[in-house]
């Protein structure tokens, strides 16, 4: 399947000189588009208080409608009616934003995130998933990797048949309740995206160079810290592997996505 990666929301938080994207993979299936995450939507551009919350003077989103998923894809030549599957890592703003230009789709996550969005227990869930970003009321796919086989090390992984041969769901909990991986078959190699699993690509590669503005917010949003620790540890073992059938990603470390398209 080819796989393009895309840029759905470019941010500026304090202190990090890179700033952040918002990392998007757009998946040509055999029954059409499939996105995994869905970025920063053209109502988040409009609503941006309701949609995005406070955490917006944090972060410092540019909210430009030309990065939104339905503008790049009406740009690379498609319809948005082509988007037939949309694959949740988690349902935080940043990801889940654009999920209201796409109404018709199907939304694929794991149901521990389906259940936390919908019944936030804490303070820190009360203030990531806001009503606004399910008001159009969106057709979710509740799914269970955590039962499945094993994938690469981690416990528990779900192949989406629905959407197409090669999409799997993994069990990655830690950053949020439900947290999940997304693995894609790309043919020639597989394009793992493990969402907030960590931030920036200093947590892996022994430099120790990211900026603690960002380990800082990762530690205050972290759902379960004990959990984002170890998949920091299995990860980084997956980074030293560098395997060179597998391409790393993450939702939000520029230099990683301007890898990803390097390589595509």
């Amino acid at each position: 399947m080819k796989v393009h990666h895309l840029n759905c929301g470019t941010m500026h938080p304090r202190a990090t000189s890179a700033g952040l994207v918002c990392h998007v993979l757009l998946v040509e299936t055999p029954h059409g588009l499939a996105l995994i995450d869905s970025g920063l939507g053209l109502n988040d551009v409009q609503f941006p208080a309701e949609r995005f919350g406070p955490g917006r003077f944090y972060v410092r989103p540019v909210f430009d409608p030309a990065e939104a998923a339905i503008s790049q894809i009406r740009a690379l030549g498609f319809q948005p009616e082509d988007v037939r599957h949309i694959v949740l890592t988690h349902f935080d703003a940043d990801h889940a934003g654009g999920l209201s230009d796409f109404p018709w789709a199907q939304v694929h996550l794991t149901g521990a995130e389906a259940f936390a969005a919908q019944h936030p227990n804490t303070m820190m869930e009360r203030e990531r998933y806001l009503p606004a970003q399910r008001a159009h009321e969106p057709k979710l796919v509740e799914h269970t990797p955590a039962t499945g086989e094993a994938w690469r090390g981690f416990a528990g992984a779900e192949e989406l048949a629905d959407i197409g041969p090669g999409i799997v769901l993994i069990n990655l909990p830690g950053h949020s309740r439900g947290h999940a991986a997304v693995a894609v078959d790309a043919g020639d190699r597989w394009v793992l995206h493990v969402g907030d699993s960590f931030y920036h690509h200093g947590q892996l590669d022994g430099s120790h160079s990211a900026p603690r503005a960002l380990t800082a917010m990762e530690r205050v949003i972290a759902y379960d810290w004990k959990q984002v620790k170890a998949n920091h540890e299995r990860l980084s073992k997956l980074w030293s592997a560098a395997d060179p059938d597998l391409l790393l990603v993450n939702a939000h470390d520029p230099h990683l996505l301007d890898r990803a398209l390097g390589r595509a």
